[in-house]
């Protein structure tokens, strides 16, 4: 490495020593820097195949193939039949920032149509691995080109034989640095991220036949045929393929914003699972995470789904220069110019396509589903006795304007009217409907979700007809519907008001033995209990609350062995290509935790004996939301990852009859929970790690209220 001299100094050291001025700052050795950068790329055996399945895109494959051992961390061999190269460039391929993608950095700021731009793919990869590409470029004569390199340094380049196109297998990924590869977790989770990447990439390129192969078994191929529908059925499997529904609007069929188009296909709202991992969600191409495009999609399901969320492989087309993908060191995330936009346009393009499938409740009075059917005339701001809960009814407007915010999306709801920022004559008549239909929503009882919420109800068959109701506190009685008015801000207790479930006065003022000595004052927002504690002002989650007291009860039962029950057939289970490949990993754990189940197929399991759980016993279809937990989670290696799962499994079945926000509670019901709260091991925070309780001193409170004026007693 040569010297550099900085201005007022003597020349740096090549060893990295400092100057003879006594200067502490050093060139690295390159390395290290190698090293550094390869942390940022290459996080884990997935973030290898993403580079090298994007480079073999770029390469124009038509046929890509991704072959892994032990989740990628023994081996990973990713190859394609694209251009190839030539002995010259894949010399040049493996060094520093060297690419093909882009020029200069005007290309960045005009937008980057390539998956691959920075030059750092091969290059880092290597510095971690012992690499090996075997290349031969298309149209070609003769033999291809072999290239060997170890943690960074080429060892050999020579002719060999091979078909045109680029394959390249990294082994003993992360050799040279044991830290990093020390935190890699169990080999279930390793190859969950894997098959993630693949998937993503299959189902965003159907026109490319796409295979994952792990361990020498073959986990998905798709035929790459152009068809999305048959990417789908290949990674997802039939009954998910079959409950598919096209999306497709562009131009002036969107609100304006910066997408020109959002095409895909969206799931029923009944064919769903627990967490957001088959949001598959692409930009010009390329597989990103937005919470702007997630919002979009659960806005346009309009609460049906609860805390779940559907299958989702959604393609938005946006102007270069709206987007900038360099925000993120491995690409995850991009950058809008205008998030509100591409919300709004996600809702109503993914809104249009569900109410073309009869899938959301029209914004139509009933028997009139057609927006140019509907007549609009002025009505009363609570809910007509034969309207849906939660539906809008337009007051004021013109059947032309009903039918625009019924295309566009924006009158379904009352925030929707007011971020359209449309500007026409009937703005005051949509502002004051609005929040008529806003008050509707509200008086139906339309409650947030929680976010952390994972699990669906552990028996749906079972549930009382009222299922939208949400359920009473651990060991309380619940809300009197009839006499509370609807939610407000905030309501007081007085202390003659307590009872409790045995109708004998409650006192406000309690002491205990873990939470802190404390005086109900109220709720706030139905969500917040509001106390007084001796140091100052204390609020409660109340949803957070009444889990953790599930959480541990259930916890107790499945100390020992779970109780089970054995069905009295077998229920067949249709499950993904990746939750298919979980339940080969986690099999043994399934069993501790009641589950007993056999693979019957690639996206089949039967499953014979279920856990027996708060008295009920759970549905065998419990058994998907507890693989895509797996699917989605990331559990360490080791002999824990059975605990690990029954302790998730738990944490997410304690969610569900636990109390949610938006709820009132009667006073007598606040001093119960706050009573089981106070038994639990742990009381502030829930199974999740979100807190429980949280202290704003009487301090605190004085200095916001500046009482420390001069001159004050």
């Amino acid at each position: 490495m040569s010297d550099e001299t900085e201005p007022g100094g003597e020349a740096e050291s090549g060893e990295g020593t400092a100057d003879e001025a006594g200067t502490e700052i050093r060139r690295l050795d390159d390395d290290t820097v190698a090293r550094i950068a390869a942390g940022e790329v290459v996080e884990r055996p997935a973030s290898a195949v993403k580079e090298l399945v994007e480079n073999a895109l770029d390469a124009g494959a038509s046929r890509l193939s991704v072959a892994v051992s032990e989740g990628g961390t023994e081996s990973i061999r990713v190859s394609d039949d694209g251009r190839g190269m030539t002995e010259a460039d894949v010399r040049a391929a493996v060094r520093e920032h060297t690419t093909s993608k882009i020029g200069d950095v005007t290309d960045l700021d005009s937008g980057v149509s390539t998956l691959g731009f920075r030059g750092e793919a091969l290059h880092t990869i290597g510095s971690v691995s012992r690499l090996r590409i075997e290349t031969k470029a298309r149209g070609t004569e003769g033999a291809g080109t072999e290239l060997v390199s170890e943690g960074g340094e080429v060892r050999s380049v020579e002719p060999t034989g091979c078909p045109e196109g680029t394959a390249v297998t990294v082994e003993d990924l992360f050799f040279n640095t044991p830290a990093r590869r020390k935190f890699l977790k169990a080999t279930a989770t390793e190859f969950a991220h894997v098959n993630r990447v693949v998937t993503r990439y299959a189902l965003a390129n159907p026109d490319v036949a796409v295979s994952l192969t792990h361990d020498g078994r073959e986990v998905f191929s798709t035929t790459g045929q152009g068809d999305l529908q048959a990417a789908v059925l290949s990674v997802y499997g039939r009954e998910v393929a079959s409950a598919m529904i096209p999306v497709e609007s562009e131009g002036e069929e969107l609100p304006a914003g910066p997408l020109e188009s959002v095409s895909g296909l969206v799931s029923h709202p009944e064919t769903n699972r627990s967490s957001r991992e088959y949001l598959a969600t692409y930009v010009n191409g390329r597989a990103v995470t937005s919470p702007a495009i997630r919002e979009g999609i659960m806005g346009a399901y309009e609460g049906q789904l609860g805390d779940r969320y559907p299958f989702v492989v959604l393609f938005l087309s946006v102007p270069g220069d709206a987007v900038d993908v360099n925000v993120h060191p491995r690409k995850r995330e991009v950058r809008f110019d205008d998030d509100d936009a591409v919300r709004r346009s996600v809702d109503s393009a993914v809104e249009a396509a569900l109410l073309d499938h009869g899938l959301l409740r029209s914004t139509a009075p009933r028997g009139r589903s057609a927006p140019e059917q509907t007549s609009v005339s002025p009505s009363s701001s609570r809910p007509d006795s034969d309207r849906e809960p939660g539906s809008a009814q337009t007051e004021g407007a013109d059947d032309a304007e009903v039918a625009e915010s019924a295309r566009a999306g924006t009158a379904r709801k009352g925030h929707r009217a007011r971020d359209s920022g449309t500007d026409s004559a009937g703005d005051a008549a949509t502002a004051a409907a609005t929040d008529a239909a806003s008050a509707d929503e509200t008086d139906a009882g339309e409650a947030p979700q929680d976010p952390v919420s994972t699990r669906s109800p552990p028996d749906r068959t079972s549930a009382p007809p009222d299922e939208d109701a949400p359920p009473a506190p651990s060991g309380s009685e619940p809300a009197d519907a009839s006499s509370d008015p609807g939610p407000s801000p905030a309501r007081a207790f007085e202390a003659g008001e307590q009872r409790t479930l045995g109708g004998e006065a409650a006192s406000t003022d309690r002491e205990f033995d873990s939470l802190p000595s404390l005086r109900v004052l109220g709720q706030l927002e139905d969500t917040y209990l509001v106390c007084e504690g001796e140091d100052g002002l204390v609020l409660i989650d109340q949803h957070a609350a009444d889990e953790r007291v599930h959480y541990e009860r259930l916890r107790e039962e499945f100390a020992d062995d779970p109780a089970a029950q054995t069905l009295a057939s077998p229920v067949e289970l249709e499950v993904t290509a990746a939750e298919a490949e979980a339940f080969s990993g986690y099999r043994e754990a399934l069993s501790r935790l009641g589950f007993h189940a056999d693979r019957t197929g690639d996206h089949t399991v039967s499953v014979t004996t279920v856990p027996a759980v708060v008295g009920e016993v759970m549905a065998p279809e419990g058994l998907r939301d507890v693989l895509d937990s797996v699917v989605a989670g990331d559990r360490e290696a080791g002999a824990e990852t059975v605990d690990a799962l029954a302790d998730d499994f738990l944490a997410d079945l304690a969610c569900h009859p636990a109390i949610k926000g938006n709820t009132s509670l009667r006073e007598g019901s606040v001093v119960d929970l706050l009573s089981a709260l106070d038994d639990c091991t742990n009381p502030y925070a829930c199974p999740h790690g979100r807190p429980v309780i949280i202290s704003i001193d009487g301090d605190e409170i004085g200095e916001r209220f500046e009482r420390d004026y001069p001159g004050h007693a």
